[in-house]
């Protein structure tokens, strides 16, 4: 037996070792000191209950030895977590197979995330902490220092944000937060699933992927701040209203004033003195509160595009007798108007401050293991617009509030929505998904996601709609959830159904989206065609299922005999295309038309060449097809989501730039067929389109048409006088001359230059086989795919005289120039210039004005580039081509 003096020490000890451990947390600055600070929990310890003690107590403890546990920052999935701490690197993990491999029982198992963090001033009068979850990935019990906040039947689902009064349970200086999180079944729970765009992570995105928030708040509360404005219909005059949720912490009758600033773009406070509201509320109730106000001569705010990006702000502070009670952050909005309607022929068409828009846009992924880069955002949507697109679609990945922030800023339209095929779709009526059918509990966690992401969302002029269901509608009683919801934080943009046209519910009648495929390759005719995804109407999801990296990213995520299958197994099962179950698991199908179409590859080389050609022409051809017939007065084509902009993690496919932020094929084609104002080559009819997406630009045009064979002479040119109108498309040539000179089997250069003067506006080279086209087997179609039965004919480029290409580069401030004079008599095909440091790797991310240029004999182009960190020495171009030998220009010293 122990003595009692033994027993006296050791409880001495133990109770020694608190208090140290104690005011070591004291110690830490406290995570908020003032009425209205909020902050996330900004660091925690991770590890799985099948390693650590599940006594809530002892993980509560201040004094627990987390010294083996892993550290993250304020938030991250399991996977993430490890990634973090090095147990799996993401080089490792990408390359070939190797995700495979990962244990994927480790993460059957419940996990903790714990945090440590300080509050002061717990026993002040009038003093609350609040505690808000925003995401947690999919279900999580919640304690803090010990006492339960929730169970994982309260907080369920990855958007389900709720918040905690937390006041009871915190204590002055040292408070442990505790979180266990269960595994993710994308199936059973509301989570954010990758269907079949890539292989699931092993963890299925579990963890606590968006931060964990604490506040601190006096007697009153605010919260979920939001801005609506309208037209009054009176001059320019506009009216605002700041509108918050505001809540009485008390258990008695609180009363006081709640003053709102508002801030013009510059920041500047517009209203002299303030604008305020008295309030009196009854013990613990909510209320929404609002200040209006209305002004005259406000900027609008308008789409890239279109226009400036003006944002004004506002901040709404509550007073009670015992002074400032809470403040809300910022809350930026614009002025602008989103509505939508539908035609005769059920299809969608937005319009922004009352100009019909044509969306021209892409669907967005998440990173695979749930990461977010602010800077990898910026670079991808500084992309999107670089490419001339003008919308994001976020098919249930919703992201960070900076998402939204972000297009804001830039001019960016955002398409959120729920996503397809799992338990978000899990109605009787679907017959496609694999989701479990809702029961009553998973209409409150719609409930509750709903809400949380419509606070986030309402007040971002870059919203243009909501997507309340993707691949299939909501049944009628989440339809009428969902819209209550929307409508409850004063949501002003449309409430789309869903994005195909399976079916829709009474109350929201026809979403007025198409989703006929195609999914995988299509010839570039396809998109001039009349059924399924051609050229009308909205389509919400639809591409040829390219985006081939070039070599240099390749060789970080595919071993030597992964590249070998490329070109040598064109029929093979592909690790990183999508999964194994998937219709998409090979490039079977792009591979039959590159062999046909190209010829056979003869080395690697030639076939990323031939496959960067292939897409090129491919995102080119949808993107110019869809702007072409903008104005179809038929059936006009009121949208376009291309399939996708990028991937989860490297991939061989559906993407417009690859994981590593290269641009490649697949993005030139877009970009060109992106040009505000351009002049397009229809390839099921041999006609050109005159394209103008400008608001403004009007008037008198040329376009200069030449047809060159691939020895270099001239077959046929002509110059065409033309008027542009803004925001509209028309048809200025019905057929090319000099089509008849041409062999069944001759390819042939076709260039067009639109010109404002004598100033190019635009310049667009195609290569053609116009005797011999591509035959499309319409009948035979699938959801994801048209047939071709005769293949046009491309070979002949493999035997192109080689052209010698001279190239000079000059710096400047923003990046240098590229010069290229073509000094052969034959034409130089599809010239790649690839920026790269000193030791060969890639420059990313990379900012061309062009890029797999054709140039005539004797033309000469300039190109410039832009890159990050850093101008001047130290960069070359890597130059190459269909028939142009590689070589290599530096760049500055």
């Amino acid at each position: 037996m122990r003595s009692s003096a033994m027993w006296t020490m050791f409880h001495s000890t133990l109770a020694l070792l608190f208090c140290l451990s104690s005011l070591a947390l004291a110690a830490q600055p406290p995570l908020v000191s003032a009425n209205g600070d909020i902050a996330p929990v900004p660091n925690w310890k991770v590890a799985s209950s099948s390693k650590v003690s599940k006594e809530i107590s002892k993980l509560s403890s201040p004094t627990l030895d987390t010294s083996s546990w892993y550290s993250i920052g304020p938030h991250g999935t399991l996977m993430s977590a490890l990634l973090d701490n090095n147990v799996y690197k993401d080089a490792d993990l990408f390359y070939s197979t190797n995700l495979q491999n990962v244990d994927a029982s480790q993460f059957r198992v419940p996990w903790f995330y714990r945090a440590e963090v300080t509050l002061n001033g717990t026993k002040e009068p009038e003093t609350h902490f609040v505690l808000s979850t925003n995401g947690i990935t999919s279900r999580a019990d919640v304690w803090v220092n010990g006492v339960a906040v929730t169970d994982k039947n309260g907080q369920a689902g990855a958007y389900a944000g709720l918040s905690y009064n937390v006041t009871g349970m915190v204590q002055e200086g040292g408070n442990v937060v505790l979180v266990r999180v269960y595994p993710t079944d994308y199936d059973r729970d509301f989570a954010l699933g990758f269907v079949d765009w890539n292989p699931y992570p092993p963890d299925n995105g579990t963890g606590v992927w968006r931060d964990i928030e604490i506040k601190k708040t006096g007697a009153v509360s605010l919260s979920a701040p939001r801005a609506i404005t309208a037209k009054t219909g009176e001059g320019e005059k506009v009216k605002i209203w700041m509108k918050v949720d505001m809540q009485n912490m008390e258990d008695r009758e609180i009363w006081g004033e709640m003053v709102c600033r508002l801030y013009n773009p510059k920041g500047q406070e517009m209203i002299p003195g303030t604008s305020a509201m008295n309030f009196t509320l009854a013990p613990k109730e909510l209320r929404v509160a609002s200040v209006n106000v209305t002004l005259d001569n406000l900027e609008t705010w308008w789409p890239a595009q279109w226009g400036a990006q003006p944002l004004y702000s506002f901040t709404c502070t509550a007073y009670t007798t015992l002074d400032m009670s809470d403040i809300t952050p910022p809350t930026t909005f614009g002025v602008r108007t989103v509505t939508s309607s539908l035609n005769s022929k059920n299809d969608t068409t937005f319009s922004i401050n009352g100009r019909p828009f044509q969306v021209l846009g892409a669907g967005y992924t998440s990173d695979i293991f749930l990461r977010f880069s602010q800077d990898k955002l910026r670079t991808q949507f500084k992309y999107m617009l670089s490419m001339g697109l003008n919308t994001v679609r976020l098919e249930g990945k919703q992201e960070h509030p900076y998402l939204y922030t972000l297009a804001s800023q830039l001019g960016l339209m955002v398409l959120p929505g729920w996503e397809c095929c799992d338990k978000w779709e899990g109605w009787s009526y679907n017959d496609e998904g694999s989701g479990q059918k809702w029961t009553a509990p998973d209409y409150t966690i719609a409930n509750l996601s709903m809400r949380h992401e419509a606070a986030m969302m309402t007040s971002e002029p870059s919203i243009l709609g909501f997507l309340v269901g993707s691949d299939f509608w909501p049944d009628d009683k989440a339809t009428k959830i969902y819209v209550d919801a929307l409508k409850a934080y004063d949501w002003q943009t449309p409430i789309i159904a869903s994005a195909s046209q399976r079916g829709f519910p009474a109350a929201l009648g026809n979403g007025g989206m198409k989703m006929d495929g195609p999914y995988d390759w299509v010839s570039p005719n396809y998109w001039y065609g009349d059924k399924f995804g051609a050229a009308f109407g909205f389509g919400s999801e639809l591409g040829a299922g390219v985006g081939t990296p070039e070599i240099s990213s390749l060789k970080k995520f595919l071993s030597q005999a992964d590249l070998s299958d490329l070109w040598k197994a064109p029929k093979k099962g592909l690790y990183h295309m999508s999964t194994s179950v998937s219709s998409f698991y090979t490039r079977e199908i792009y591979n039959t038309g590159l062999w046909k179409r190209y010829g056979a590859p003869s080395s690697l080389d030639d076939y990323l060449l031939k496959a960067q050609m292939s897409d090129y022409e491919a995102t080119r051809a949808e993107f110019e097809a869809y702007a072409a017939k903008w104005s179809d007065n038929d059936r006009p084509a009121t949208g376009l989501v291309y399939w996708m902009l990028n991937n989860a993690w490297p991939s061989l496919h559906w993407n417009l730039f690859d994981y590593y932020l290269h641009p490649a094929g697949s993005y030139f084609g877009t970009k060109v067929a992106g040009r505000v104002e351009h002049v397009v080559y229809d390839y099921a009819h041999n006609s050109i389109y005159l394209i103008n997406r400008s608001l403004a630009s009007s008037g008198a045009m040329t376009v200069d048409l030449e047809l060159l064979s691939l020895s270099g002479a001239s077959i046929a040119k002509q110059t065409l006088s033309v008027s542009t109108t803004p925001n509209s498309s028309k048809k200025i040539l019905d057929k090319i001359p000099g089509l008849d000179k041409i062999g069944k089997k001759d390819t042939v250069l076709l260039r067009l230059v639109l010109k404002s003067g004598s100033s190019v506006t635009s310049r667009n080279v195609y290569w053609i086989s116009p005797q011999q086209p591509d035959v499309l087997d319409w009948d035979n179609s699938t959801w994801y795919h048209t047939p071709v039965t005769t293949f046009t004919d491309y070979t002949a480029l493999n035997n192109m005289t080689i052209a010698n290409v001279a190239v000079t580069t000059t710096s400047s401030s923003k990046g240098a120039m590229v010069h290229l004079e073509n000094k052969s008599k034959v034409p130089a095909v599809f010239v790649r210039l690839n920026l790269a440091d000193l030791k060969g790797e890639d420059m990313v991310p990379v900012f061309w004005d062009d890029n797999y240029i054709s140039l005539w004999p004797g033309e000469k182009i300039d190109v410039g580039v832009e890159w990050s960190g850093g101008y001047g020495g130290g960069a070359k171009v890597q130059v190459s081509g269909r028939n142009v030998v590689s070589s290599v220009a530096n760049i500055g010293n």
